[in-house]
């Protein structure tokens, strides 16, 4: 499976809420890089963040363009990702179910068909402006 296909499943369990499909795409040690943030490590770390993500915001994924290297081992997706904040977030503005709209830059390090590291890229600052 390309680097492309495994992103377009990753990104269709994420629209369907489906974080357990999305676990499934990724290695026991997957690196997540939060967006202005530190590394988690493994899926099980990565699995609570979708838990604690899904806890605080509806989101999903429109407009996405997917992107591999000719070797397969890299994958980029850029996205607008449409959202809902829905209860405050620790050191962010108060949730009251505002919408937002950001565009979405993430990179993927692929082996042996499944995710072995997510890096996501988006404007905290603009998203802070549309909820704030």
């Amino acid at each position: 499976m390309s680097g492309a296909e495994v992103l377009r499943r990753y990104y269709a369990a994420f629209n369907a809420g489906d974080w357990d499909g999305m676990a499934a795409l990724l290695t026991e040690d997957v690196a997540h890089d939060v967006n202005q943030g530190g590394r988690e490590t493994g899926r099980a770390a990565f699995r609570a963040f979708l838990d604690r993500m899904a806890h605080h915001y509806a989101e999903r994924v429109e407009d996405l363009v997917v992107m591999d290297s000719a070797d397969g081992a890299r994958a980029a997706a850029e996205f607008t990702i449409h959202g809902r904040y829905l209860v405050t977030d620790s050191g962010l503005p108060e949730a009251r179910g505002q919408a937002y709209a950001l565009p979405v830059g993430a990179f993927f390090e692929i082996a042996d068909g499944k995710i072995a590291r997510v890096t996501n890229f988006y404007n905290l600052k603009e998203w802070i402006a549309q909820v704030g």
